[in-house]
């Protein structure tokens, strides 16, 4: 039996904010220095590396689980299926609901707990809870859902990634052009057919990576040092993605069985373009081969990095018709992969 994902849907939020919105943000160094060049010049840089032109962010009256809510709300509609047949509902985040205006997260109750009571989902039976694995959450909840329903626990399982980075960053940090908010979420069940999940991949390196993302106090030295904000050592990130990321992806394609050629489409962590199209690169080159055109579909450009739900938001706009040029019919071998906080790794290889 393997585990298919019966129904997929995404919220993407809809405040626009383009990358000019950020030319009169004050940008500082680490060391609350300013920078020696304009902000024409930093914002010219950031999208030259990053590929982001426009990102989105939460309405002020919307948290993290109100977006899981209308991306699962979608999900169950795209499936086709009853509420009260969900066995568990797995959400994945990094910073709980953390209310526009304020710096405190709110994580009681579970985010999972909160979309289940939207959803009104009577059934005490459906399990809710919520799993912290930086940027790759969402594919790790698929893995635990794969183990649900393999072992029985489970017949129907909703995973959800969501996440209102906007409101953990600082504005005095030039990263923070990179975060954005959104949602994706899908409904998973075994099956006895060809398509499904046929492999995975997943690690954590937790010696010194373990704080390559890391929550610090702003680059403004006149700002409260007690509130902090995602910060980020993004070349030794960068330097560990090209390193483990390709391997990850290698070991899960060979124990899938399917061969390289076969694959149609690799939905990788929306994080950066140009780490992206070097990951994917790398990747190829340990089959001594060259990454094919149109490959990778990106959302990044427009819809910047909304952690855990770029990766399912990517795969509803695909299957949606909503990414010009790429598609995924019947049959198609793709490759699903992340890497984020912890640092954590993880990859699945599956048959649409």
């Amino acid at each position: 039996m393997k585990i298919k994902i019966i129904g997929i849907g995404s919220y993407i939020p809809n405040k626009e904010v383009s990358n000019t919105d950020f030319d009169k943000h004050v940008f500082l160094n680490e060391d609350g220095t300013p920078f020696g060049y304009p902000n024409e010049v930093v914002i010219k840089k950031f999208k030259g590396i990053t590929g982001i032109e426009n990102r989105r962010y939460a309405e002020t009256q919307h948290n993290a689980s109100d977006l899981a809510f209308f991306a699962a709300e979608k999900a169950i509609e795209n499936a086709g299926i009853d509420r009260e047949t969900l066995d568990y509902i797995i959400f994945a985040h990094n910073f709980g609901d953390v209310k526009s205006g304020t710096h405190q997260t709110d994580i009681l109750p579970s985010l999972a707990t909160r979309v289940k009571n939207k959803l009104d989902i009577k059934n005490p039976k459906c399990v809710a809870y919520d799993i912290l694995f930086g940027c790759p959450g969402w594919i790790e909840g698929v893995l635990q859902a794969n183990a649900f329903i393999k072992s029985g626990m489970a017949k129907r399982v909703l995973v959800i990634g969501a996440e209102t980075l906007s409101r953990v960053v600082d504005d005095h940090d030039r990263d923070s052009m990179i975060y954005s908010d959104g949602a994706g979420a899908s409904i998973l069940e075994g099956t006895e057919g060809e398509s499904g999940l046929l492999s995975y991949e997943s690690a954590t390196f937790a010696n010194d990576e373990a704080n390559f993302l890391y929550f610090g106090k702003s680059y403004n030295p006149d700002l409260d040092p007690d509130i902090k904000y995602i910060k980020m050592y993004g070349r030794k990130i960068y330097e560990f993605a090209l390193s483990q990321v390709p391997c990850a992806m290698k070991s899960c394609l060979d124990k899938s069985g399917i061969g390289i050629d076969e694959v149609k489409k690799i939905l990788i962590h929306q994080a950066n373009e140009k780490m992206d199209e070097a990951i994917i690169e790398r990747f190829y080159k340990l089959y001594d081969k060259t990454a094919p055109k149109d490959i990778m579909p990106m959302s990044i450009h427009d819809l910047g990095n909304s952690s855990v739900a770029t990766v399912p938001t990517l795969y509803d706009l695909i299957l949606k018709g909503k990414i010009e040029g790429h598609e995924i019919n019947k049959g198609d071998v793709i490759i699903f992969a992340s890497v984020g906080a912890g640092m954590n790794v993880n990859a699945f290889v599956y048959r649409h």
